[in-house]
C-alpha cells in the first residue's frame, strides 16, 4: 500500500478521519483488484480465472462505494473530480 494511516489521529478532526477512512479504503479495494487481475492473468485454469476475475469485479464496486462515500465528505474532491474528468473530455476530442 502507497499510503499509511497517518500515526497521530488525535490530531485529526472527525470530518477529516472519515475522509482519511474512505480514502485507506479506496486503497485498500484497489490493491484487491489489482492483485486478483495479477493472479487471474497468472493462471491457465479456467475457473480459477473467472472466479479472481469476479471478486475483482466485487471491489471494483466496493471503490466505487468509498469514493460515494467520500465524494459525500469532501465536496472539494468531488469538484476536483468533475474537472479531472471535464480535462481528459477535452483532450479526448
Amino acid at each position: 500500500m502507497l499510503s499509511e494511516i497517518p500515526k497521530d489521529l488525535s490530531r485529526m478532526s472527525q470530518k477529516e478521519l472519515d475522509r482519511e477512512i474512505c480514502r485507506v479504503g479506496m486503497i485498500a479495494e484497489l490493491d484487491a483488484v489489482n492483485l486478483y487481475e495479477q493472479l487471474a492473468a497468472m493462471t491457465d485454469n479456467k475457473l480459477i480465472k473467472d472466479v479472481l476475475l469476479d471478486i475483482a469485479r466485487e471491489e471494483k464496486t466496493h471503490v466505487g462505494e468509498f469514493q460515494a462515500l467520500l465524494l459525500m465528505e469532501d465536496q472539494e474532491q468531488a469538484k476536483e473530480l468533475e474537472e479531472g474528468k471535464e480535462e481528459v473530455e477535452e483532450l479526448k476530442g
